[in-house]
C-alpha cells in the first residue's frame, strides 16, 4: 500500500502518521513536509520535484514489498497527489487521510460558506482558464503557482473586473506567517507576493451569499435558453430572434472558463445567453443607448457581461482572444470583422446575417483563416392567434446562419 497523508493547514503529523512514518521504507514529500516530520537519518526519502522521478521511485520500493508513505498539503485528493498516483499505481492501493484543504481553510477565515464556490487550478497550468472563470462566476478558489499568482491573476483582472475583490491567502496555518489580505486586483498586480501564498479567492463580495444550494459548485447551467425576444429589452425589434439564437448557440458552445464575444451585440441577447452558461462575455457595440440595453439586460437576467463601446474595426485589437465569436452586425464591413475574429478565435466563429449577398464573402473569410465551414438559411413560422380562436402561420424574416469550427489539427497555432 502507499499511504498518503494530508498534512492539513498547520495540523500537526497524527499518530497514526508517526508510526506509519515509522515503518516506512521510502517517504516522499515536499522539502517542508519533509523536513516537519523528522524522519531518522536511515529513512530514505524523495523531496518532490519533477513527479515522473518520484513515481518511478515509488513503484520500485512497491516491487520491494516496502512501505511507501506520501506528505501532501491540505487534501491531497482535491488538485493533489491522489490523481497521478491513482492513474499510475491504481485507486486499490492508496490509503488516503486527508487534511483540510487551503481553499476550505480560506473561506473559513472570512467566515463564508463555499459549497458555491468554483474552484480552479492554474498550478502548471495557464491562467487563462482561471481568468474567464473569475469574470464569469461571482466567488472563486484559483489555486496558483509561479507565474500564475495573485499579481497576474490581478494585472488580468484589473481591468475587467474592478467590481471584483481578490482575498490572497498565505501560509495558512502558519500562526507566525498567516496572511489574508483583501485587495484590488489592480492592487493585487503591483505586489511582489513572494512563494507562500496558499490559494487567492476573487469574490463579487454583493454575491457573496448565494442562496442555499443542494448541488455544490457552479450552478448547472441554464434550465431553459433561447429565451424569448420578450425576455430582453431591445429597440425596433432589433434582436436575434430565439430560434436563431438556439442554432448559434449550439454552435457557439459556451461554457465556464471560456470567454467570447459579440460583435454587434445590439441588445445583447446572444451575449447574455452565452453567459447563463457560464461564459465570459465582451459585447462589442458601436451605440451608446445599445451599450446602456446590454447592461440593463445582463442584470435583469443576474450575470455578468463586460461592455466595450465602438466600432467593431477600431476595438477589437484591445481585446484578449476569444475561445468563440458570435457576429449578429457588420454592414459592408462584414467580411473584415469575420476575417479579424476568425484568425483570433480559438474555437469557433459563428455569423448571422439576413442579406444573402454577404453569405459568400463571409464563407470565404472563415475558410480562409482555416475553418471548416457550413451554414444554414433559417426560416421559421411562429404560431399567431386569429379572431374566432383560431390560428394561423406568421412567417419571420429568412437569416443566414454560418459557421466555422477551427479543426483540432489546426489548433497548434493559435495563441493558448
Amino acid at each position: 500500500m502507499i499511504t498518503v497523508f494530508g498534512t492539513g493547514t498547520g495540523a500537526p503529523l497524527s499518530t497514526d502518521a508517526s508510526d506509519a512514518l515509522a515503518e516506512a521504507g521510502l517517504v516522499v514529500g515536499a522539502r517542508r513536509h519533509l523536513a516537519a516530520a523528522r524522519l531518522p537519518d536511515a529513512v530514505e526519502r524523495i523531496v518532490l520535484g519533477p513527479l515522473a522521478p518520484a513515481l518511478d521511485a515509488i513503484e520500485e520500493c512497491l516491487e520491494k514489498e516496502r512501505r511507501v508513505v506520501v506528505l501532501a498539503s491540505g487534501d491531497p485528493g482535491f488538485f493533489g497527489i491522489v490523481r497521478a498516483l491513482a492513474e499510475r499505481f491504481g485507486a486499490e492501493r492508496l490509503d488516503v487521510r486527508p487534511g483540510v484543504s487551503s481553499v476550505a481553510t480560506a473561506f473559513a477565515r472570512l467566515g463564508l460558506p463555499w459549497d458555491d464556490a468554483v474552484v480552479v487550478s492554474a498550478h502548471g497550468r495557464a491562467l487563462r482558464t482561471a481568468v474567464q472563470v473569475c469574470r464569469s462566476h461571482p466567488k472563486v478558489a484559483v489555486l496558483t503557482g509561479p507565474g500564475s499568482g495573485p499579481a497576474e491573476l490581478g494585472a488580468a483582472l484589473a481591468h475587467h473586473c474592478a467590481g471584483r475583490v481578490l482575498v490572497v491567502a498565505s501560509a495558512l496555518g502558519d500562526p507566525g506567517h498567516e496572511r489574508v489580505e483583501r485587495v484590488t486586483p489592480a492592487q493585487a498586480a503591483g505586489r511582489d507576493w513572494g512563494t507562500a501564498v496558499s490559494v487567492v479567492l476573487c469574490l463579487d463580495e454583493s454575491r457573496a451569499l448565494a442562496p442555499v444550494r443542494t448541488v455544490a459548485g457552479p450552478p448547472a447551467g441554464p434550465d431553459r435558453w433561447a429565451l424569448d425576444e420578450r425576455e430582453f429589452a431591445h429597440r425596433d425589434s432589433m434582436i436575434s430572434k430565439f430560434e436563431v439564437r438556439a442554432l448559434a448557440l449550439a454552435r457557439l458552445g459556451p461554457r465556464l472558463g471560456e470567454l467570447v464575444w459579440d460583435v454587434g451585440a445590439g441588445s445583447g441577447s446572444v451575449a447574455v445567453e452565452c453567459a447563463r452558461f457560464g461564459a465570459a462575455v465582451t459585447a462589442i457595440e458601436k451605440t451608446r443607448d445599445g451599450c446602456d440595453r446590454i447592461l440593463a439586460n445582463a442584470e435583469a437576467h443576474g450575470v455578468d457581461v463586460r461592455v466595450v463601446h465602438g466600432a467593431a474595426a477600431t476595438v477589437l485589437s484591445d481585446l484578449d482572444d476569444p475561445d468563440a465569436v458570435f457576429i449578429g452586425g457588420g454592414g459592408r464591413e462584414l467580411p473584415a470583422i469575420v476575417t479579424v475574429c476568425a484568425r483570433r478565435a480559438r474555437r469557433a466563429v459563428v455569423v448571422a446575417m439576413a442579406a444573402l449577398d454577404r453569405v459568400p464573402a463571409t464563407r470565404e473569410a472563415l475558410t480562409a483563416a482555416g475553418f471548416d465551414c457550413d451554414g444554414v438559411m433559417l426560416q421559421s413560422s411562429r404560431l399567431a392567434p386569429l379572431p374566432g380562436n383560431v390560428t394561423r402561420l406568421a412567417a419571420t424574416n429568412p437569416v443566414f446562419l454560418l459557421w466555422g469550427v477551427r479543426p483540432p489539427a489546426r489548433t497548434e497555432g493559435v495563441l493558448q
